[in-house]
């Protein structure tokens, strides 16, 4: 007998289930913890990378590459431009966990996407970033997203689905984040 895998949108469906099944059996397999390593090069210029990560209960080895991701700024802002900047990465972060997250729960619900692409864009003023007035943020005054998605699923159906998207939960809510710095 030839079976063929359930696939929606480019996900496993009965994997997913299967995955959803075992983390409600046991529920230490949803913890997860990943990790980079980030090195300064020069200026504004860093590159960090990417392979470990503990989920499932265990320490993954499944990954056999490190992954690189560099981040530098722009002339007008003292960078070399080699790389996009630690904004626009947090963007690229937010664009794609909303679309996976959209993507996933969608083929969990039995609704076909066809076609997905997203725009974002973020205001920062430097004011806050170079100390010059305390009431500024330091960061992004706001986010805009436009996802353009192909599908019979409503606008309200897919923006809900998109919302499980754990990047978006770190921007939206605060993030406890410890510094120590070690000499």
């Amino acid at each position: 007998m030839i079976t063929t895998a359930n696939i929606k949108n480019g996900v496993n469906v009965d994997q997913l289930v299967e995955t959803i099944g075992a983390v409600q059996e046991n529920p230490e397999l949803a913890k997860f913890e990943f990790r980079t390593k980030n090195n300064w090069i020069e200026g504004g210029h860093c590159v960090s990378s990417a392979k470990s990560f503990y989920g499932v209960g265990a320490e993954d080895t499944s990954r056999e590459e490190t992954f690189t991701m560099e981040c530098d700024h722009p002339n007008v802002l003292l960078g070399k431009d080699k790389a996009a900047t630690p904004a626009e990465v947090v963007l690229h972060a937010l664009g794609s966990c909303l679309t996976g997250a959209m993507v996933y729960h969608a083929a969990a619900n039995g609704i076909e996407i066809e076609g997905a692409e997203s725009s974002l864009d973020g205001g920062v003023d430097l004011h806050g970033f170079l100390g010059l007035d305390p009431e500024v943020r330091k960061g992004f005054d706001g986010i805009n997203v436009k996802l353009k998605v192909k599908s019979d699923a409503t606008a309200e159906q897919l923006e809900n689905l998109a919302r499980f998207s754990p990047v978006f939960d770190i921007i939206t809510n605060p993030t406890p984040v410890s510094i120590e710095i070690v000499k």
